[in-house]
């Protein structure tokens, strides 16, 4: 009998657990607390969840969204009463935005402690607001068969509204009494002969794909636009290749041209799209190719993409849009003609019949793929005879060296647009992840640990200012099942505000944006444990990158100078740009 027969708690806590385990629950991020001991008990007890004990509760919030997206399934997140669930509330928003699947449990005082000045008590109903798919204040446990069939149905409930109709975070607000800890009550283990040996019978795991039936005809100006395109935008599949695919039918049915984000996994995948365009923020800067690639027509699958270049030029030309995504949110950041189409890529790909192509389609493709060439060409010239500490050429190495389905999770700022300017088209089938959801530097070490967390490896991409945010991440270290490299790219400050116009501003601008640290990565990891190699040259950056350690942490530094990272930067925008 998995329920747990000692207290009132106890039997609700365990009794929420199996209901959980059963609905396909694998893995419970548990903060530590007295409020939350009997949540704590089940999980910990339960052989079929894996109960990780993290200190930090923002950190635990972030790993818990790392878990989740890598697979797909929510996970649990529990706390103890008072502000403690207030420090999940960063990793909420971007599971919110980013659409992740996660189970918020937060242990609370029962109602006639509240607002009487008990202690660790706060105000936690709806504590997460409108960043939630469900919320509810589940009833204090008695011994009582009805309300454990209330609290059977709420649990079933709040995860299947965790992951569909789209993915997202629900919150249980749990009330206790004393006692918490598993003090045998006679009462209690009485009401065992009372319990049905079927309760659990009807909870089974699976979870229904949304349906689609509703989705309409495909649009007759898909088939009559002579200068579409398709933008592969951010997206974070759980099967990348087929996902891949049906992008690749949909290109090859209407002859679109597909230009894809770097943390699109189209860029991975160029056996299916060979032409992909990736240079489109370097050809867009040259106002000529801008206006002359001008399209009446765009398909946009996923997010947006990070390049502002691209942005504008959409503001610009106002193209008819078409947004193909299953959820139910508005994506048009840019408010242009945009028709939602609500259903997946691979749904509307089946559906789409051949065509012919004009000559003015095949000229407009052949136009993208011929600028594509070139500036991809350049780009691998200067950087492969590059010796320098020059940022950029890292994620072009990545893309290079990297083992074939290797997870890599990419930070926000800089990283993020040196992968959207220098990553290339490869087939090593890598799998980018990042929080594009709110777009913050906040739990970017305890993200990249919940992705790799059960994988044999996975890297992490950083700026120093990312990792610093969130060195409590490396409390995780001891709980980790696989390894995680860490490419610290420390340019002693923010890197991302040297390309904006505030860096000619100075005062205020380096201790108030760059906001140097200079913090010792070596001292700072030995305390944690974490293996740390300063590189000294690239080809032992690639050396070390051929082959991961069985498991553990370990950063790799690169030292780098983020005023001549941005010169050479923009230098290489405006030499490449004007020469197309």
């Amino acid at each position: 009998m998995p329920v747990q027969f000692s207290t009132p708690n106890s039997i609700w806590a365990s009794v929420l657990v199996e209901v959980l385990a059963r609905l396909g629950l694998r893995t419970a991020v548990l903060c530590p607390g007295s409020r939350s001991t009997p949540l704590t008990l089940a999980f910990a007890a339960h052989p079929n969840v894996e109960a990780i004990p993290v200190l930090d509760e923002r950190s635990a919030a972030f790993f818990a969204l790392g878990l989740a997206k890598r697979s797909g399934r929510a996970t649990a997140l529990v706390c103890t009463s008072g502000t403690a669930g207030a420090n999940f509330y960063p990793a909420i928003i971007e599971a919110y935005e980013s659409r992740v699947p996660l189970l918020v449990l937060t242990a609370d005082r029962p109602p006639e402690l509240r607002a009487c000045n008990s202690g660790q008590t706060i105000d936690q109903q709806k504590l997460f607001g409108s960043v939630v798919n469900d919320y509810a204040e589940v009833a204090v446990p008695e011994l009582d068969l009805g309300l454990l069939a209330y609290l059977r149905q709420t649990v079933v409930h709040a995860w299947g509204r965790s992951h569909d109709p789209v993915p997202g975070v629900v919150h249980l607000n749990l009330p206790f009494r004393d006692p918490l800890a598993p003090i045998s009550m006679l009462e209690a283990e009485a009401f065992a002969t009372q319990f049905p040996a079927h309760f659990f019978d009807a909870i089974s795991e699976g979870l229904a794909p949304p349906t689609l039936s509703s989705f309409p005809s495909i649009p007759d100006a898909w088939y009559s636009a002579q200068r579409g395109i398709i933008i592969a935008g951010i997206a974070q599949p759980q099967n990348p290749e087929a996902y891949c695919g049906a992008i690749a039918a949909l290109a090859n049915h209407l002859k679109f041209p597909v230009l894809a984000e770097g943390l699109s996994p189209v860029r991975n995948f160029a056996q299916q799209i060979p032409d992909v365009i990736t240079t489109y923020d370097w050809i867009l800067r040259n106002p000529d190719c801008a206006a002359d690639l001008a399209p009446d027509l765009v398909i946009r699958i996923g997010e947006m993409p990070t390049s502002k270049v691209l942005r504008e030029w959409l503001t610009q030309a106002q193209p008819r849009q078409w947004v193909i995504d299953p959820g139910d949110r508005n994506l048009d950041p840019l408010h242009g003609f945009t028709v939602h189409l609500r259903g997946s890529v691979e749904h509307i790909a089946a559906a789409v019949s051949s065509l012919e192509p004009t000559p003015e389609r095949v000229e407009y493709g052949d136009r993208w793929t011929s600028l594509n060439t070139q500036v991809t060409k350049e780009i691998q010239r200067v950087l492969s005879t590059t010796e320098d500490w020059i940022e950029s050429k890292i994620p072009w190495l990545l893309s290079q060296v990297l083992p074939t389905d290797t997870p890599i999770f990419i930070a926000n700022s800089m990283p993020i647009r040196d992968v959207e300017w220098f990553w290339p088209s490869g087939d090593r089938h890598i799998r980018p992840f990042a929080n594009r959801g709110a777009n913050g530097i906040d739990g970017t070490l305890s993200t990249a640990l919940g992705i790799a967390h059960g994988q044999p490896y996975a890297v992490l991409l950083t700026g120093d200012l990312a990792l610093l945010h969130d060195t409590n991440g490396f409390l995780l270290r001891s709980h980790l099942r696989g390894h995680l490299t860490i490419v610290l790219v420390n340019n002693d400050g923010g890197g991302i505000f040297e390309m904006l116009p505030i860096s000619q501003f100075d005062p205020p601008f380096e201790e108030f944006f760059a906001t140097p640290q200079s913090v010792d990565m070596a001292q700072l990891c030995r305390a944690y444990g974490v293996s740390h190699t300063l590189i000294q040259s690239w080809t032992q950056f690639q050396e070390l990158l051929s082959e991961f350690p069985d498991s553990g942490i370990r950063v790799l530094e690169i030292r780098s100078d983020r005023k001549q990272n941005a010169a050479w930067r923009s230098a290489l925008f405006r030499a490449i740009s004007q020469n197309l």
